[in-house]
């Protein structure tokens, strides 16, 4: 395991926005692609509580790691005080920074007590019945909207906030305005980070992928190849159970003629 020491912090973080650099970041839900993700150099992950565990803080190695706190019906998190435990906890298991989407006043509780905190601004997910699944930041009232929610999470002390789905050139110029690191899903090569979801990025799905995802390899049909295989690996399974092509003999347990003569004769006892 990495030692924590060895690690990046919301210090170096904060140094990658000052000096320019780009910083890469991957939602993953897997040992294996928070490992791949570490092996590859990716410097942000983010893995939502319900995944993270020690051994996903061991697989991601050196990558900062962002958990992500339950929000609304899947979650049971309500109050400051349980995201608050939460935070604390996950905070013992080697999260470096905490993703929340709650309310202002809760986000503002876990700044007071040094909690790294990532918000959301443009499009919310969590609010999403609001605004319908747009861009946000289209028209200079929506566009002020968005930098308002920006200069708000900047006052409570928020260490960074996910920007998505707004123009580019108001990612550029939030980002070169604000302390906080935005970390931008489609929104532009000017923020902070640049923020895919893994299973976008390997192409583990046919369905929908939203306009700003990239698409580098094409797990899909790999996945689909895989099941096929795996078909007809059962299907030649059945076959040999069927005409007794399997167990063979090296498949089964010897056992000698004299022992086996001494146990039938011993039944007659």
């Amino acid at each position: 395991m990495v030692h924590k020491a060895n690690r990046p912090t919301v210090h170096d973080m904060r140094a990658m926005k000052a000096r320019g650099q780009k910083i890469s970041m991957l939602y993953v839900t897997t040992l294996e692609e928070a490992a791949a993700a570490d092996a590859a150099g990716i410097d942000m992950l983010s893995i939502e509580s319900r995944f993270f565990s020690p051994e996903m803080r061991e697989a991601a190695g050196k990558c900062f790691v962002q958990v992500g706190l339950p929000f609304g019906p899947h979650g049971k998190l309500a109050t400051a005080e349980d995201y608050l435990r939460a935070a604390f906890h996950f905070t013992a298991m080697g999260g470096d920074c905490f993703y929340c989407a709650a309310s202002l006043d809760i986000q503002k509780a876990l700044c007071d007590n040094h909690m790294p905190v990532v918000a959301h601004v443009g499009l919310i997910p969590s609010f999403i019945t609001w605004t319908g699944w747009r861009a946000v930041g289209k028209t200079a009232t929506e566009a002020r909207a968005v930098w308002d929610h920006v200069k708000q999470l900047e006052a409570i002390g928020a260490f960074g906030a996910e920007l998505e789905v707004v123009p580019d050139r108001l990612g550029v110029f939030i980002s070169k305005n604000t302390s906080m690191i935005m970390l931008g899903m489609g929104a532009g090569p000017g923020a902070d980070a640049q923020y895919l979801f893994a299973e976008d990025v390997l192409g583990c799905t046919d369905g929908h992928r939203p306009r700003h995802a990239k698409t580098y390899r094409n797990f899909a049909a790999e996945y689909a190849r895989l099941q096929a295989e795996r078909i007809a690996a059962f299907k030649e399974f059945i076959a040999d159970v069927n005409t007794g092509g399997y167990p063979q003999p090296q498949h089964n347990v010897a056992m000698a003629d004299a022992e086996f003569e001494t146990f039938k004769a011993g039944l007659n006892q």
